[in-house]
């Protein structure tokens, strides 16, 4: 299964941004998806997570309430709608795919390149 993400850029403090996850390849096997980012000299942080039914839904305190989760399994796209940006949402963000809704990276088995996020104040 390959993983491109997509989206990402420069915005401004207060914007919305939406990030687009495109899985190729055995999609058969994407069944949770998540997604991730990892700012400058921190560890990768958990940001949402979904099952394929769209039934199981996590997201992280953090960005609770400011972004979404969400999928299409006929266009086999995961998305990241991601509102009221702050300087502190800035990293690469990447995509992720496996058999359950995790938080925890390593219960996923594909990982994307990653899209870089960066939000100016």
């Amino acid at each position: 299964v390959q993983l491109q993400a997509s989206g990402g850029g420069l915005v401004q403090a207060g914007d919305s941004l939406t990030l687009s996850c495109k899985a190729s390849g055995g999609t058969g096997r994407v069944i949770a998806m998540g997604w991730f980012r990892q700012a400058p000299g921190k560890e990768r942080e958990f940001l949402a997570s979904l099952s394929y039914s769209g039934g199981a839904t996590y997201v992280a305190d953090s960005v609770k309430g400011r972004f979404t989760i969400s999928r299409d399994n006929a266009k086999n796209m995961a998305y990241l709608q991601m509102n009221n940006l702050k300087p502190e949402d800035t990293g690469v963000y990447y995509c992720a795919s496996g058999r359950l809704t995790s938080y925890l990276a390593n219960a996923y088995d594909f990982w994307g390149r990653g899209t870089l996020v960066t939000v100016s104040s």
